[in-house]
């Protein structure tokens, strides 16, 4: 089997050979995740439901592109909530992250045909230090809801850049992206991965992990569904415009199927970021003078 990538089955478990390969590389790779019936519950959910789309927020990339995005903080009821807190997703959350974990948000992320942008390397920690979270004892999976390759500006990774710490993070167009000195001097040291995945494929990833991804010149969108946890021991110490800990409920595997419950936007505390800037956001705006 290689490296970090293996397949789902109903008797998918986190063995020693998983962690190990976790803690080692920063991630693993889980084919089929998710089945070609789940993955189309999950997408005409959210293509069909106007109530989701119409938050969607734009990200200058820094390089003439802008990615689409939706974030919500509460999981809800609905399929996108029972996919966050089923078992064969934040269950093997917790496994790999060693404790209870809680949702600490969700995104939909829509890189379009020919004018999705590209995203900086960075580090999520590199943002959620920032927010009071001590620990970097977090880490989220990026599920695809289409293809995603090389040609569509799939998520490329420096293998084991977890082990690296947290880096300095500066401002990039209207994102926060690592120090690009350092990640040039990391580069000669760490393998570049590109991650291409299928529907349903899904890539757990530490929150040290450094990634990036490029614009997307060809004319198949890729979007991705993504769910961000923290563990319950890190509670963050101040109030920002993510939650601190909330006990999650997890389900079985099953109810992804039999889930009934539409999405309501209402209980889902969409994040604004013109209403409610990040504090990454701020604390760098603070730095530059702005």
């Amino acid at each position: 089997m290689t490296e970090s990538i293996y397949t789902f089955s109903e008797d998918f478990d986190v063995s020693p050979a998983v962690q190990a390969d976790f803690d080692k590389n920063g991630y693993i790779i889980v084919r089929s995740l998710l089945d070609p019936e789940e993955i189309k519950l999950l997408k005409d959910a959210l293509e069909s439901d106007e109530g989701i789309i119409r938050h969607a927020f734009g990200r200058d990339d820094g390089e003439g592109g802008k990615s689409r995005m939706v974030l919500w903080n509460q999981p809800g009821n609905d399929i996108t909530g029972v996919m966050a807190r089923c078992e064969k997703v934040a269950g093997t959350m917790e496994k790999l992250l060693g404790g209870e974990v809680y949702h600490y948000h969700t995104k939909l992320m829509m890189k379009d045909a020919r004018t999705g942008g590209a995203f900086v390397w960075h580090q999520d920690y590199g943002y959620w230090y920032e927010n009071g979270c001590i620990f970097p004892d977090m880490a989220t999976v990026f599920i695809a809801l289409d293809p995603a390759t090389q040609e569509n500006g799939c998520l490329k990774v420096l293998k084991g850049s977890q082990r690296l710490g947290r880096i300095d993070h500066v401002r990039v167009g209207d994102q926060v992206g690592a120090d690009m000195t350092r990640v040039a001097d990391v580069q000669k040291f760490l393998p570049l991965v590109h991650v291409e995945l299928a529907p349903g494929d899904a890539l757990f990833f530490h929150s040290n992990l450094l990634h990036r991804s490029e614009q997307n010149h060809s004319d198949r969108r890729r979007w991705a569904f993504l769910v961000a946890y923290n563990r319950a021991s890190n509670n963050p110490v101040m109030e920002h415009h993510h939650p601190r800990y909330t006990p999650m409920t997890k389900v079985a595997n099953s109810v992804i199927k039999t889930c009934t419950t539409p999405i309501d936007p209402e209980e889902k505390d969409i994040w604004d970021p013109v209403s409610r800037p990040s504090v990454p956001q701020q604390n760098l705006d603070k730095k530059r003078g702005k």
